[in-house]
């Protein structure tokens, strides 16, 4: 292991500038290897931000009963998909994990017991997305997981109890898609940038509300009508995007990138804040 790789996972999680939040639409796994405009914008935004101490990654790709913090100090880059090309199974992602920054995680967060988890470790959710910010696998990543059996208010609020990581280096992720319906996708036309009626509808609502902060509305995303339902059939997708933006100040910027719909019923909006 490198050596300032080593000192990073040692020092104490000292207080840093601000760190921006991160909401990534990853899409199809395949992102990981292909070359296109989606991992351009990846790594574009990888350009603009500090590089962090740490990072913690809420991946749609990891539900639990109850909420588990990875806390390994070599996490295993798992394959958690089927029927795609042996170059994808072959990719590994091969970061340290960061035992402190769990245990810290575990400290400040007083909503419920986090569990420390030693048997997970980094699933496509986080790797496939990450790599194209940091290819060099040299910042620790832990993930968080999504307690399926919790309401969205519960998620947004205790994703801001880890606030103050934002000032300690680390980089949160959240990683799934606004828009993800996969028993609508055109399979056919994956690689293809347009979206059905109401993946347009839903998906420009739910801007709106990012853009101007109104966060009660994503919340309650049931009550916002059909376009909304087709377009969250189940939440673990969804939920990753409540965790980025309960950990955004008054003052933090928001934008968008990456903003286009694939395959009709999926959509790759990403959001940065701060």
């Amino acid at each position: 292991m490198k050596l300032d790789v080593l000192n990073k996972l040692t020092e104490p999680m000292s207080k840093t500038a601000k760190m921006p939040v991160l909401f990534l639409g990853h899409g199809s796994p395949m992102n990981a290897i292909e070359e296109n405009e989606f991992v351009t914008g990846f790594r574009n935004i990888a350009k603009g931000i500090p590089k962090p101490n740490a990072i913690l990654c809420v991946s749609a790709h990891w539900e639990t009963k109850g909420t588990f913090v990875t806390a390994m100090q070599n996490p295993p880059t798992i394959h958690d998909f089927g029927g795609f090309p042996k170059e994808l199974f072959a990719v590994q992602y091969p970061a340290p994990g960061s035992p402190d920054l769990a245990k810290e995680t575990k400290t400040l967060i007083t909503k419920t017991e986090i569990v420390l988890d030693d048997k997970w470790g980094l699933d496509h959710g986080a790797w496939s997305v990450i790599k194209h910010l940091y290819p060099n696998a040299d910042i620790p990543v832990i993930q968080m997981s999504i307690d399926y059996s919790q309401s969205p208010q519960y998620h947004y609020e205790l994703a801001q109890q880890i606030k103050s990581l934002r000032e300690k280096g680390v980089l949160i992720i959240g990683s799934g898609n606004m828009v993800h319906n996969l028993g609508m996708v055109e399979w056919k036309r994956l690689n293809e940038t347009f979206g059905y009626d109401w993946a347009i509808e839903a998906n420009e609502k739910m801007k709106k509300f990012i853009l101007s902060g109104d966060h009660k509305q994503l919340i309650n995303f049931r009550s916002q009508g059909k376009a909304f339902d087709l377009a969250i059939p189940t939440p673990e997708h969804y939920l990753p995007l409540l965790y980025s933006l309960a950990l955004k100040d008054d003052k933090d910027d928001v934008s968008l990138f990456n903003d286009k719909a694939v395959a009709g019923s999926l959509t790759m909006t990403s959001v940065k804040i701060g």
